[in-house]
């Protein structure tokens, strides 16, 4: 069985770590001055690369090329430390998953393997995922490792919310934001691996599958695992079908529509929409956040450069258009009512009709 993308192609050195520039000059500096710390918690949204960072630092600290280190540094990638962590063999980094393993006894069990010394490494290095996970019970019982951590010890805490955890937890533990990722990123990420796998991927369905993955490059490789398992091949309408969602140009067309007031052709739009088998309601969530971006664009020219995170170049023109075509009254008054029928589509057995509404009510 073949491994999936987001395995395959997970990063192996910082230099492959994309979105995270600022952490990635931290580290390098860590591992060439050899000055790593004994705790650190890594927060921010889903497959940004909080554990594969997680494993990065476990092999800088325990990677037996020093020349490597204290040049670049980044791992080796070719003594056996190296190639046991990138394989997910390595006795001496212990990955735990705090949502299955969330109970006081599993932190004991740490406890107790933390004061060990390693087998083969350095450092034994513990990687607690979904961190904020852990019980009450389970916390208390981890701060007092915190408090007097083994000099073979390196604790890695990684959550999507950091928020729950306990300050007495977080302040003693370097803290890393990992940012949300740019669409720009992750398409270039994708383009990538589509080149080395040989896949046939439109741009305009690479686009949509980096748009769907909001901000994470592992769900971005699993949809893109998702859409080539059968052929290797897929333009914009296959990716749309197996996704459920639909492309940039289709929100714009409809608002092409509206902007020029022309309910016959945004009905007969989302009749189309609708029999094609698009689910209505993601599709009404996506055209709220492009007239979203319009009103702003419209009220602040300055939000363009915000945009630019999520959008490619060509989008935000399109959005650039659309802002200066409709009176701003208006287009909140049309976004109060797309909103309503968002929330009357999720319950509705008939989901095309409160879209409907809102649009016959506002053109």
């Amino acid at each position: 069985m073949s491994l999936a993308l987001y395995r395959k192609y997970r990063p192996k050195n910082f230099d492959d770590l994309i979105g995270q520039s600022y952490l990635v000059d931290v580290f390098r500096n860590a591992a060439k001055k050899k000055k790593l710390a004994h705790a650190y918690i890594f927060y921010g949204p889903r497959g940004t690369g909080k554990t594969t960072t997680a494993r990065l630092v476990a092999k800088i600290a325990n990677c037996s090329s020093e020349d490597s280190l204290r040049k670049l540094g980044e791992p080796c990638n070719r003594c056996s430390v190296c190639r046991e962590i990138d394989n997910g063999q390595a006795m001496d980094v212990i990955e735990i998953d705090a949502a299955s393993n969330r109970g006081i006894d599993e932190i004991r069990d740490l406890k107790n393997s933390i004061r060990l010394f390693p087998n083969s490494c350095r450092y034994k290095v513990f990687i607690i995922d979904e961190a904020h996970m852990l019980t009450k019970e389970a916390f208390n019982a981890l701060l007092k490792t915190l408090e007097e951590p083994p000099e073979h010890a390196i604790l890695i805490l990684a959550t999507t919310e950091y928020e729950k955890i306990p300050a007495t937890i977080s302040s003693r533990a370097q803290r890393f934001h990992f940012n949300k990722l740019s669409l720009a990123d992750i398409i270039g990420k994708l383009k990538i691996i589509i080149a080395k796998e040989k896949f046939k991927i439109t741009n305009d369905a690479t686009e949509l599958i980096a748009s769907a993955a909001e901000g994470s490059l592992r769900d971005a490789e699993s949809l893109l695992d998702q859409v080539v398992s059968l052929s290797g091949e897929a333009d914009l309408k296959v990716v749309e079908n197996i996704i459920g969602k639909v492309g940039f140009k289709r929100i714009a067309d409809l608002t092409d529509l509206i902007m020029n007031r022309n309910l016959s052709g945004s009905l007969q739009f989302l009749h189309q929409l609708n029999d094609s088998g698009a689910n209505l309601t993601e599709f009404n969530k996506e055209l709220i956040n492009y007239l979203r971006r319009v009103l702003a664009l419209s009220c602040d020219k300055n939000m363009e450069a915000v945009f630019q995170k999520d959008l490619i170049k060509d989008e935000i023109g399109k959005i650039k258009i659309h802002s200066q075509k409709i009176s701003k009254e208006k287009l909140v008054s049309l976004l109060r009512s797309l909103i309503r029928a968002y929330s009357d589509m999720r319950y509705s057995p008939f989901p095309h009709i409160p879209i409907e509404l809102a649009l016959i009510e506002n053109l």
